[in-house]
């Protein structure tokens, strides 16, 4: 075996190794003069500075009592990220901002929080997945100028009848947070799931691929 031989097989070999780990691990994006593909994964946090953040599963307060992200953070695909972004500063406008829960969800955690609760009332069925493997769902609520959070009623992932946004027997508050929560992510392309106040899709987003890439923590 000549050295050009040897030569090529070893740059080959670790082309396919790069190449292999760059489908499994989300890279930072360059946000300035770098055209980035609306359907790229992306952090939040490059793009804004102007939300607050309580990860709830990279923690083991939610309702799996478990920490089932290695860290917190939130990446989405980037036309998710820009629609969030825009619904977001209509709520500054109104004196409020977007608390985040969670965000895209890699298939490998959503089989690991089946694994733990294996009901699809309270957790989709990896076998097809969900909007936030898609990276196309954000769970979140909304907090004041003092970071105070709104009261909508529950707290997430409360899985009665009383987190419905059709819920009769809520104070007159909570009804009136819920709907400026509700119309402007609505009017900013996100819909809203009848049964949990939090959880928005970005309505071109449901046709997205259910992904598995990580990102990196630190």
């Amino acid at each position: 075996m000549n050295f050009d031989y040897k030569l090529s097989v070893l740059l080959c070999s670790l082309f396919w190794m790069v190449s292999c780990k760059s489908q499994n691990v989300i890279y930072k994006a360059e946000v300035n003069n770098q055209f980035v593909n609306d359907s790229t994964f992306v952090n939040l946090k490059q793009y804004s500075q102007d939300f607050e953040y309580d990860m709830k599963y990279a923690t083991a307060d939610n309702f799996l009592k478990a920490k089932v992200y290695d860290c917190g953070e939130c990446f989405l695909r980037l036309k998710t990220v820009n629609a969030l972004i825009a619904a977001n500063k209509k709520f500054i406008e109104k004196g409020y901002k977007i608390k985040i829960f969670d965000c895209y969800r890699p298939l490998d955690i959503q089989k690991k929080m089946w694994k733990i609760v294996s009901n699809p009332k309270y957790v989709a069925n990896p076998a097809k997945g969900s909007i936030h493997n898609r990276g196309g769902a954000v769970d979140i609520t909304l907090v004041d100028r003092f970071g105070k959070e709104l009261d909508m009623g529950t707290s997430f992932d409360f899985f009665g009848i009383e987190a419905s946004h059709n819920y009769p027997n809520v104070s007159e508050e909570v009804r009136e947070n819920r709907i400026v929560l509700k119309t402007i992510m609505t009017s900013s392309g996100f819909n809203s799931f009848d049964s949990e106040w939090w959880h928005y899709n970005l309505k071109s987003g449901l046709n997205d691929a259910v992904s598995n890439v990580k990102w990196e923590c630190k």
